[in-house]
């Protein structure tokens, strides 16, 4: 739950080229915009602990009346061979604005079952939470 309206919360989501600012990411570049100027494909660099860095092109699809978006790989190389993908969101009567995140991640590299359970979830978490943070202090 995040203690904001939900078009602050897709506005936070949409700024990708803020998210070296406050995501684990070093590099973003919007490659394509679509209708009304959303970014429709977007380039990310990010360096994966323990496994190295990763570059991938995401493909976003946004669903209607700004309720979530959700994005699958283009192309990737690096620790990182494949990510999809998606925010919901739902606008709650208190103002705030309720996120369900969901990703999965294929490595492009071998990692023990556990490892790569205990890093997924944990890279959920520190989404949501930096999410969340971003977007209740502006």
């Amino acid at each position: 739950m995040i203690e904001a309206p939900l078009e602050d919360v897709i506005e936070v989501i949409e700024g990708y080229e803020a998210y070296p600012e406050w995501a684990d990411v070093q590099k973003v570049e919007v490659r394509q915009r679509g209708e009304g100027g959303r970014a429709t494909e977007v380039a990310f660099e990010v360096d994966v602990p323990v496994m190295g860095k990763a570059a991938y092109t995401l493909s976003y699809i946004y669903a209607a009346g700004d309720t979530g978006l959700s994005w699958t790989t283009k192309e990737a190389r690096g620790a990182i061979r494949d990510i999809r993908g998606e925010y919901l969101l739902t606008e709650l009567p208190d103002g705030g604005t309720k996120v369900v995140y969901r990703l999965a991640v294929e490595l492009g590299v071998l990692v023990p079952g556990f490892l790569r359970t205990q890093g997924g979830n944990r890279v959920i978490e520190n989404a949501l939470e930096r999410l969340k943070r971003r977007v209740e202090m502006g």
